[in-house]
């Protein structure tokens, strides 16, 4: 048994990517495409995900680290299920045979893996007590590698600590001082469920106030530039509404007339937007 599915699996598996991909096979969204991501609302990516048939990517009712924060970073995913002692002892024979760590837990095999601008996304069936899958030593790693953070359908333990840390947040469930326990890592880097969100590999997670969403990495650019789109035409309709030129009626519409549309084009190109 593996720990994680083969690069060709992962290729397959996330198919309709655009982008590059780590040597595991994982999508690679490149980092400038993730920057311009941290403008985006939730409320913007989600319509255009809607738009392509993907109803389910938003997550909610969440407790944070860093409240306020704005997350983007590409998904590594990891699934835990609750512990079986023959499950438990192949996992665990299988991770030492594929040279992971023979010391620290099972969680641990997941923080090795992260690189920059990624987010750990992991499932562990929203188990608090028992189920805290970072405390500020793992936390202060994550933060380290990744300078995102993760999201844990689950809990944490040491928030003292994991609060004064920067460049970094964790969404999670709840908190508790107990450590992580009577759980088995199912696999890193497969389909995961968080809350009602499946979420894939390589996907680039926008967690904001509202929420954290799951975006493919087709969809990126649509999403970010649909979000700049946005941006432009709210500075443009603001700036006409002072001058007086049009009516609230006539700006706060689904689709300008094209008058306006033409006058907003206009304007775009003298300022070189």
């Amino acid at each position: 048994m593996h720990i994680q599915p083969t690069r060709e699996d992962i290729i397959a598996l996330t198919h309709l990517n655009p982008f590059a991909r780590f040597p595991d096979g994982r999508p690679r969204v490149p980092d400038d495409w993730l920057e311009r991501m941290k403008l985006v609302t939730t409320e913007e990516a989600w319509v255009v995900l809607r738009e392509h048939g993907y109803h389910r990517q938003f997550e909610g009712n969440w407790r944070e680290t860093h409240p306020g924060t704005t997350t983007v970073g590409r998904a590594v995913t990891a699934q835990f299920l609750p512990h079986r002692p023959d499950y438990h002892e192949a996992v665990q024979q299988a991770g030492l045979a594929e040279g992971r760590g023979s010391v620290g837990g099972q969680n641990s095999w997941i923080i090795e893996t992260l690189q920059h601008n990624d987010v750990m996304v992991v499932d562990i069936f929203g188990k608090v007590k028992d189920g805290t899958v970072v405390g500020d030593n793992l936390g202060t790693a994550v933060r380290t590698r990744t300078r995102a953070g993760a999201v844990i359908d689950g809990g944490i333990r040491d928030y003292q600590g994991l609060v004064q840390l920067q460049n970094v947040n964790f969404y999670m469930r709840g908190v508790d001082p107990t450590a992580i326990a009577d759980v088995t890592l199912a696999g890193i880097n497969i389909p995961v469920r968080i809350g009602g969100v499946t979420v894939l590999p390589g996907d680039v997670i926008l967690g904001t106030p509202t929420g954290i969403i799951a975006i493919p990495p087709h969809l990126v650019q649509e999403v970010v530039e649909r979000s700049e789109d946005i941006r432009v035409r709210d500075e443009f309709g603001k700036q006409r509404l002072d001058e007086g030129r049009y009516t609230s009626g006539e700006i706060d519409v689904p689709v300008w007339r094209d008058d306006i549309e033409a006058d907003f084009v206009a304007w775009k190109q003298e300022r070189g937007k």
